[in-house]
């Protein structure tokens, strides 16, 4: 490096320092803070895991354990044809339980989101409602409303449809309302000021911002929930989940692997088409910008 540029560099260190003094000379107060912030966090995970009753020992057999049920799972096998197919309609209804509450919460909470965002809503009490609302919806686990769909309307895929749809519908509010309130306020400001109503602002000014937002999340939560949908098949609401839990109580670990297997392809496939899918809405959003 010449002494021109050496120079230069530290000339704009110096420059720096000068501006941000607190992040170069941080006071002992600050350190002091900082020392006893991690310490705690020390101290909590140590607790943690004191209390927990986690130990090296225990990692270690059970790591042995688990690769004792590896071993056993190999190779994967349905035992014959016939559970095979089984196993496939089981996965198709998984995915369609997926798909179905996925749509579902989205199309309720779409409405919800314009309510729920400051910059859409119809005032600061329906925000406030749509808010609370949104928050209580997601406070409960969707493992737990499946629990209790199953109990409202039995055991079955309608019971899972329903628990995905619940749960999401919270999630899906505040993610909504989050985007649109990230919008850019001049489109809506251009389309008022050429004579346009509130909801011509919101049509022509807000949704095209949003749309493609929307619909990556919309895209991604449902990658997710074909996951989420074999557990709560586990608890009787319809798909693998149930026959999965079933082959592993009777201890038929290469039919294990083999549902796992599937399971895996599955989530594989839809992550791929859901990121051309995002990748294209996102290409589309850049060239309308």
């Amino acid at each position: 490096m010449s002494n021109a540029l050496r120079e230069r560099a530290l000339a704009d260190m110096n420059d720096l320092r000068l501006r941000h003094p607190r992040v170069f000379r941080p006071s002992r107060m600050r350190r002091a803070l900082t020392v006893a912030i991690v310490a705690g966090l020390a101290a909590l995970l140590v607790l943690a895991f004191w209390r927990l009753d986690i130990s090296p020992a225990r990692i270690v057999a059970g790591l042995g354990q688990l690769g004792s049920f590896v071993v056993f799972m190999l190779p994967p096998s349905p035992g014959t044809w016939s559970k095979a197919l089984v196993y496939l309609h089981a996965l198709a209804e998984t995915v369609a339980i997926a798909f179905l509450g996925t749509l579902l919460a989205a199309l309720l909470a779409f409405p919800l989101g314009f309510l729920a965002a400051r910059n859409a809503t119809v005032n600061r009490g329906v925000q406030l409602l749509a808010r609370r609302f949104s928050d209580a919806v997601r406070g409960v686990d969707q493992l737990v409303w499946a629990l209790i769909w199953v109990s409202v309307v039995g055991l079955g895929p309608f019971a899972g449809v329903l628990a995905i749809m619940v749960s999401d519908l919270g999630g899906f509010t505040k993610m909504f309302s989050e985007a649109i309130e990230a919008t850019d306020r001049k489109a809506g400001e251009g389309v008022r000021s050429t004579g346009g109503s509130r909801l011509h602002e919101i049509r022509f000014g807000l949704l095209p911002q949003v749309f493609p937002v929307i619909a990556g999340q919309v895209l991604y939560l449902f990658e997710s929930n074909t996951r989420s949908a074999t557990i709560i098949g586990i608890v009787g609401a319809g798909g693998i989940g149930l026959h999965l839990s079933e082959q592993i109580r009777m201890l038929e670990w290469n039919a294990v692997s083999f549902i796992i297997l599937l399971i895996l392809v599955t989530v594989a496939v839809i992550d791929a088409i859901s990121s051309r899918l995002r990748a294209a809405l996102i290409g589309g959003r850049g060239a309308q910008v």
